[in-house]
């Protein structure tokens, strides 16, 4: 039997499949009238759901949900596989099947999203390493649960239609930057593209809070904070040293990633970390080999946080009436060798 889809429902009723989605999802926003003949419709042909608020009809549960990682550049990093990996066990407990979404790194006016993300083929979707503000903004118009991890500072909580998860970089950065402040270090630099992602933005902020807090002057002449392509990291932050009149005490950086490329150039200079300049970065990514064991950084969960996505998303698609969510998830500062005197 051929599954019925909200699109079918719509053709029936003679709407558009947007407002068939907002009759089961949000149902204050469709008339009397026409969210009956929905709901009838929908009972007619046989379609099952569960909806809050919806008749009894939809109290079933789905058979078997489908969910979709949205992802750019899956395999770029060790990092985003763990996460994947960990939102792949957890699906699987639930007897939900994955289904993998693979979007560019940059819009193009003439990128559509695949009709599988709303046709009713999938009943969720998990957001990673989307940090281009026109694929984000296409995401969230989707007529499905959402859940984002990140977003970028140009697109405002309210725009995602969903909810967001986002670990903890603020609290975690400052208190990195006050260690090198207690090591004797007043010229610090930050590095790493503050509007690339919104959690850059946070560690930024965490760096510049523990500096105007003791009383340290920040000296834009050494961080870079500007913009810095996909592939373009290792040309950038070469640059970016390699003309700078005087180096810093110490270079705080946004990523493991960013600090693997400055260490690298240093070490060419005959530069050493920490003996000329100290270093800290954050997700404490072991696969970066030039930091690998020897940097100051901040321990990111990845087994936890995909879990905790796709609690999240399992959540939403029970109680699509609720709220949305914004959850930051607790980080770890670990020091080591980079920070040492």
């Amino acid at each position: 039997m051929k599954k019925i889809t909200m699109q079918d429902i719509a053709d029936q009723v003679g709407v558009s499949r947007i407002t068939v989605w907002k009759a089961f999802n949000k149902p204050d926003q469709v008339s009397d009238e026409c969210r009956e003949q929905i709901y009838k419709t929908a009972s007619d042909l046989g379609y099952n759901k569960a909806v809050s608020g919806a008749p009894a009809f939809f109290s079933e549960e789905k058979e078997n949900l489908t969910v979709s990682v949205i992802v750019s550049r899956p395999d770029s990093s060790i990092f985003w596989t763990n996460i994947i990996h960990h939102i792949a066990k957890e699906l699987s407990k639930h007897n939900i099947n994955l289904l993998y979404t693979y979007a560019p790194s940059v819009y193009s006016s003439t990128y559509h999203l695949p009709p599988i993300l709303s046709n009713g083929t999938v009943d969720g979707v998990i957001v990673l390493n989307i940090y281009d503000p026109d694929l984000i903004r296409m995401i969230s118009a989707l007529p499905v649960p959402k859940v984002f991890y990140d977003t970028v500072s140009s697109v405002s909580f309210s725009e995602l239609n969903g909810d967001l998860v986002m670990v903890e970089g603020t609290g975690a950065v400052k208190e990195l930057t006050m260690h090198l402040i207690e090591k004797g270090k007043t010229k610090i630099g930050f590095v790493g593209d503050i509007d690339y992602a919104r959690t850059n933005y946070d560690r930024f902020d965490g760096y510049r809070q523990a500096m105007l807090d003791a009383g340290l002057e920040i000296n834009p002449a050494l961080s870079f904070t500007g913009n810095i392509a996909i592939a373009d990291y290792e040309e950038t932050l070469n640059h970016f040293v390699d003309t700078m009149k005087t180096l810093p005490d110490a270079f705080v950086c946004a990523s493991d990633y960013v600090a693997n490329f400055l260490y690298q150039n240093l070490e060419k200079k005959g530069l050493t970390v920490p003996g000329d300049l100290m270093m800290t970065g954050f997700d404490c990514n072991s696969e970066y080999a030039s930091v690998a064991g020897k940097l100051t950084s901040v321990q990111v969960d990845t087994s936890y946080l995909g879990k905790r996505l796709t609690r999240e998303l399992l959540q939403r698609i029970q109680n699509p009436a609720d709220p949305y969510e914004t959850v930051y998830l607790s980080t770890t500062p670990i020091y080591s060798l980079s920070t040492e005197d």
